[in-house]
């Protein structure tokens, strides 16, 4: 990370949340030494959200800080509502720091008769308001293209492989869990300079996917699968038992979004898996939290909050998202 500058080079720079992850948003403010802007984000009698910001931000640098968690369509009305709200009280610039970004899976149309959602709501991000983006590791990289306003896509590889490296696991491989997730299995490859497997697999509903096989030898070896999202967990829980069938000595893995819906959080504690690690793009539900031990929150305040900072001051970020 970068080294950070006086107060005074950044004093209108103003950073503010929604109810989505208001934790990230204070540790954000903690590196970054400048105070979570006052914000009022509340309901009306009949459920229709109400914002208020309760300080001047007429010419300041505005940074909205909110995933579109579940409950996605509250918490992307809660964004959409927070933008014109700055954007009317004259702020200079809006930037939304959307670290998990909802509605991502369709972004094309694979079969008749169904919307593009991610080109839908960037195009409302874009109206509302906003004049800059910045996503962690979105469900396919080709949404920065559906902006008509600069984003800036991090990747999360950079802090869940330090953590691994830091763990000094002998024998580690990494592994993909579909071929689509090749590419970011691949950084972690490279970054860690250890050998990379693949998981074949075929989806066979909207929640369901059927595995094949392994590529690449895992017999006798410690295994790392990594991917962007965890929402049911099927395709972790089916690959962590298909490298157990194939000889893998202890699972691990990293992810970055974990949505953990319906009864993925059980599927996780009975799963062949040593430990979960996950990163704090969205707040862990309840269910989650039960893990204990099992589950490890990497916190990406840092990377986030430099990103900001550097764009703020106008300075280069492509060295936060380049690949190695």
């Amino acid at each position: 990370m970068g080294t950070k500058k006086s107060l005074k080079t950044i004093n209108n720079l103003k950073i503010f949340s929604g109810s989505a992850n208001l934790d990230l948003a204070s540790q954000i403010c903690k590196y970054l030494s400048v105070p979570l802007g006052d914000v009022t984000v509340d309901r009306f009698p009949d459920g229709e959200i109400n914002v208020k910001v309760n300080e001047d931000i007429r010419g300041a640098d505005i940074f909205l800080i909110q995933p579109t968690c579940p409950p996605v369509n509250e918490h992307l009305a809660e964004l959409l509502i927070l933008i014109d709200c700055c954007r009317r009280a004259s702020a200079e610039r809006i930037t939304a720091v959307m670290p998990y970004f909802g509605y991502a899976r369709k972004d094309r149309k694979d079969e008749g008769r169904v919307p593009i959602t991610a080109k839908l709501i960037s195009n409302l991000i874009t109206k509302a308001g906003a004049d800059r983006v910045i996503t962690m590791d979105l469900h396919a990289a080709q949404i920065q293209g559906f902006f008509d306003i600069p984003v800036d896509h991090l990747l999360s590889f950079q802090v869940i492989s330090k953590y691994y490296e830091s763990l000094n696991i002998p024998d580690l491989v990494v592994l993909s869990p579909d071929v689509g997730g090749i590419k970011n299995a691949r950084l972690y490859s490279e970054s860690l300079k250890i050998k990379l497997a693949i998981v074949d697999k075929r989806r066979v509903g909207p929640d369901e996917t059927e595995v094949g096989f392994v590529i690449g030898d895992v017999k006798g070896k410690n295994v790392v699968i990594v991917d962007d999202m965890i929402a049911t967990g099927g395709s972790i829980v089916q690959a962590a038992n298909i490298l157990k069938e194939k000889g893998a000595k202890d699972i691990y893995v990293g992810a970055t979004h974990p949505l953990l819906c319906g009864n993925a959080v059980e599927k996780m504690r009975n799963a062949p898996i040593k430990e979960l690690a996950v990163t704090d793009t969205i707040p862990l539900n309840e269910n989650a939290k039960s893990l204990g031990d099992k589950i490890k929150v990497l916190s990406i305040d840092e990377l986030l909050g430099e990103s900001i900072r550097r764009i703020h001051l106008n300075e280069s970020i492509s060295s936060m998202f380049a690949e190695p």
